[in-house]
């Protein structure tokens, strides 16, 4: 129900927002006027912004399960498969979580979680991180993922996203309406080239910034599970430990529905303003402040 709340409320601060700011601008009467009705295209611009993130929300442990050929490892008996099980289960019990499913895959050491729903959510682990570090280490990201399952990081993530879109959609569509009718004089009933050709560029140019926000975001949920997964092992050192093996790695890719949930990735430069995740040196100084 929280969750839910959380979405009806972000619906209508989204309408709520963007409704007064036109109206201040005096934008709706200008586009009223010359035939573009505001609180359809807001609705519109809503629809398609929370639309396409909640559909993926929806869909993202089915995919994430078929996109890395993981494989659920709940009722294995194998040894390894039994330990990595009952360290999710400890965590989730101490997080306050329904036990996640527990899913193995082949790749490069990296981990993720994923899910709608923080009760029925998906840890997966690769190969490649149980080879590459301590049993110790292993815990600690793991702890990293329940961490994300139990602050309900897919549902924030997906509201941020539902958010950023929106005004994407909005924005991009009254700009272009402006330029077709305003700039470029297009007197005729149906939109011109201009009002096309500005929503395509702004379309891309918004959705890059729309990216760099949402990526922001997406750093301080690190953050935030690392701490929170210092305090299910109760030690930071085993999680600045497991980051310190991880920044010498190379993490595995992870599909783009569940990147932002992984253990780590690796961006430098301009496109570090786009990276899902800080800098591993940055996060090992913030485990620091965690008492």
């Amino acid at each position: 129900m929280k969750r839910i709340a959380i979405f009806l409320v972000t619906n209508l601060a989204v309408m709520l927002v963007l409704g007064i700011t036109a109206s201040l601008l005096g934008v709706n009467k200008f586009l009223d006027a010359n035939g573009l009705n505001l609180g359809a295209l807001l609705g519109f611009a809503l629809i398609m912004g929370f639309g396409g993130a909640f559909i993926s929300l929806l869909m993202s442990k089915p995919m994430a399960k078929w996109s890395t050929g993981a494989v659920v490892i709940n009722d294995s008996h194998d040894p390894m498969h039994r330990w990595i099980v009952g360290t999710v289960q400890r965590f989730s019990a101490a997080a306050g979580i329904q036990m996640p499913e527990v899913a193995l895959y082949e790749g490069e050491p990296n981990a993720f979680a994923t899910g709608a729903f923080k009760n029925s959510a998906l840890v997966a682990v690769s190969t490649g991180l149980l080879q590459s570090m301590s049993r110790e280490e292993v815990e600690a990201v793991i702890g990293h993922e329940v961490a994300h399952v139990a602050n309900g990081d897919m549902v924030t993530m997906t509201l941020i996203q539902g958010v950023m879109n929106t005004f994407v959609v909005f924005l991009s569509r009254v700009i272009g309406y402006v330029v077709d009718r305003v700039i470029l004089k297009n007197d005729k009933d149906a939109p011109g080239i201009g009002y096309y050709v500005s929503t395509i560029v702004l379309d891309i140019v918004l959705g890059l910034v729309a990216a760099i926000v949402v990526a922001w975001f997406s750093r301080q949920r690190e953050f935030r599970a690392d701490a929170d997964a210092a305090k299910l092992m109760g030690s930071r050192v085993p999680m600045q430990r497991a980051l310190a093996r991880l920044g010498g790695l190379e993490p595995g890719a992870l599909p783009q529905s569940v990147a932002t949930l992984g253990i780590g990735s690796r961006a430098g430069g301009l496109m570090a303003l786009m990276s899902s995740h800080p800098p591993i040196e940055e996060r090992i100084r913030a485990l620091e402040q965690v008492r």
